[in-house]
């Protein structure tokens, strides 16, 4: 009869798509992983992989046996947190990762406030702004702040996000604010690295015409804190995510400038891996933050927002 772990071992390998980091998601040595692999295949006596110096392929028979493992699996947890869900109690380990500055000011507290609801969960969080591979590299959810191209990510939205162009007041009184974007080229503009064109940014006007304006760029980092603590020191103008400028606009430490122009509005959205079985922890760590950041969220009710 198959193992559990036989089988967990080979969806992980075929997941991960190396026995190296299938053996790190499952905490045990490459040389048991190895081996459970080799005992699977002698019992089916079949071989799931062709394998080479440098990757494993499924072959047509592994193909086949992958797609129920999956379906095997997905009903053995199901089972499983049946029954913790009859006692109202999650457990096990999520793994998140999220972008740093969002993630520190926005998904951490909510995280706290998850985590005591159900303490027998624990936390594995990535706070990082690169975009990560989570079947890859082993998370249960993602979360992201853009426009999501097409992908093989199930993804639900959390909350929109704006952005806003700004000054600090110091900045603006010794070198006046823009009131047209193409004004921006007389300015030092302080920019977002890990976007496509940190150096183009793009405004819709009230007849809903674009315009994309190539700024001087005086200085440009990966962290928008620290971008928005360098406009705030007066180095220059800042295109900046709402959900870390606000705080520093309520206080007046930034203004808000090129107002009657639209600029790119993006949402934060909650991904997962189609591939993964979505665990009961996982879907409902997704839906309290859908419902905690559901409707007009705090960080755009400064600028007067109303809900789409």
């Amino acid at each position: 009869m198959l193992k559990t772990e036989e089988i967990q071992a080979f969806v992980h390998i075929v997941d991960a798509v190396t026995m190296t980091v299938a053996a790190a998601r499952l905490g045990v040595a490459k040389s048991a992983v190895s081996r459970r692999l080799s005992e699977l295949e002698e019992q089916l006596g079949v071989e799931l992989f062709h394998r080479t110096t440098r990757k494993l392929v499924l072959t047509e028979s592994g193909q086949g046996f992958y797609t129920r493992c999956i379906r095997i699996l997905a009903d053995l947890e199901e089972a499983e947190h049946a029954v913790s869900q009859a006692h109202h109690e999650l457990s096990g380990q999520l793994r998140v990762a999220a972008p740093l500055s969002f993630g520190v000011m926005h998904l951490g507290p909510a995280i706290v406030e998850f985590q005591k609801l159900h303490p027998k969960l624990s936390f594995d969080i990535d706070f990082n702004d690169r975009q990560i591979d989570l079947i890859q590299e082993g998370f249960d959810v993602g979360i992201r702040i853009a426009n999501l191209q097409d992908s093989s990510l199930i993804a639900r939205k959390l909350a929109r996000v704006s952005t806003v162009v700004c000054a600090s007041p110091g900045y603006i009184k010794q070198h006046g604010a823009p009131t047209t974007p193409e004004e921006l080229v007389n300015h030092s503009c302080i920019t977002y690295s890990y976007l496509d064109n940190p150096g183009h940014w793009s405004f819709i006007n009230k007849q809903g015409d674009e315009q994309i304006i190539k700024v001087p760029k005086l200085m440009q980092a990966n962290n928008g804190i620290f971008l928005s603590d360098a406009a705030i020191a007066g180095l220059g103008i800042l295109r900046l995510p709402t959900f870390i400028a606000y705080e520093s606009i309520a206080k007046g430490a930034l203004i808000p400038i090129l107002q009657d122009y639209s600029v790119a509005e993006i949402n934060a959205y909650a991904i997962y891996p189609p591939t993964r079985h979505l665990s009961q922890r996982v879907r409902c760590f997704i839906d309290f933050l859908v419902e905690r950041f559901s409707g007009v969220p705090y960080w755009e009710q400064y600028l007067g927002h109303i809900d789409k």
